[in-house]
């Protein structure tokens, strides 16, 4: 019985979906879907974290990884500075560049 007790909350945070890192608490979302991948991106500031929903199979992960930064430019119009982005096709960290007025955020499906 205590071991099913200190299950419980384990399995109840794992069922909350993507939860942006501490440092991007507060900041607007939105969730697209690309190559029937489903993504969510968090903006906040001149700053971005991308995650990857669901699973990948060995093979395509440096795929997943290319998409996740052309995603950025997408939803966000900025470019993905090189010299400040970290991750791999889970998660993708990094800092904004080269925005372009109007393209924040789209709408919940990915067209806008």
């Amino acid at each position: 019985m205590r071991c099913a007790v200190g299950f419980l909350p384990l399995v109840l945070v794992a069922g909350c979906g993507a939860q942006p890192a501490p440092a991007f608490f507060g900041a607007a979302r939105t969730q697209v879907e690309r190559d029937g991948r489903q993504y969510v991106l968090f903006r906040k500031d001149d700053r971005v974290e991308v995650i990857r929903l669901g699973y990948a199979r060995p093979g395509e992960h440096l795929a997943i990884r290319a998409t996740m930064v052309a995603l950025v430019a997408q939803v966000t119009g900025c470019q993905l500075s090189a010299y400040a982005s970290r991750g791999d096709s889970g998660e993708l960290r990094g800092r904004l560049v080269a925005c372009k007025a109007g393209r924040w955020p789209l709408a919940p499906d990915g067209e806008g």
